[in-house]
């Protein structure tokens, strides 16, 4: 892997794709980059995605323990989102997230553009906390 953690997208088939979305217009800045907002609610629905999944159920995002922007998103980008439970405790789950774009100009490889780690917890249908079911 390269410095800019370029990649070849063939290279996280082992990895769980949560979401892939396009960057479009109107998820702009100001500067005409990808604005880092829309970048952050597209992590916490991956996570949320795989939490879910983990949990078989509701999960809400507690915390964000860590997030950093690697490169900018631009227009046009296809992104995805691939993410693992890391920990599982009574009522908590914690995901790592990593989204990758491929730029228009490369559909081969893909760019390694944010790195998260969220935490969440398993809730009922009246939105308490519930025990996470082991795994299966």
């Amino acid at each position: 892997m390269s410095n800019d953690e370029t990649i070849p997208m063939t290279e996280l088939d082992e990895q769980k794709l949560a979401i892939r979305v396009i960057a479009m217009p109107a998820d702009t800045n100001p500067s005409g980059d990808i604005f880092g907002g829309w970048l952050m609610s597209q992590v916490d629905l991956a996570g949320g995605v795989i939490a879910g999944q983990r949990s078989r159920g509701r999960a809400v995002t507690v915390a964000v323990n860590s997030f950093e922007f690697k490169q900018p998103v631009y227009v046009g980008d296809l992104v995805s989102f691939y993410g693992h439970v890391t920990k599982v405790g009574n009522t908590s789950i914690t995901v790592t997230i990593e989204a990758y774009a491929q730029r228009r100009s490369s559909s081969e490889e893909g760019v390694k553009v944010t790195a998260a780690e969220l935490t969440f917890v398993a809730v009922d249908e009246r939105g308490r906390p519930r025990k996470v079911p082991k795994a299966i």
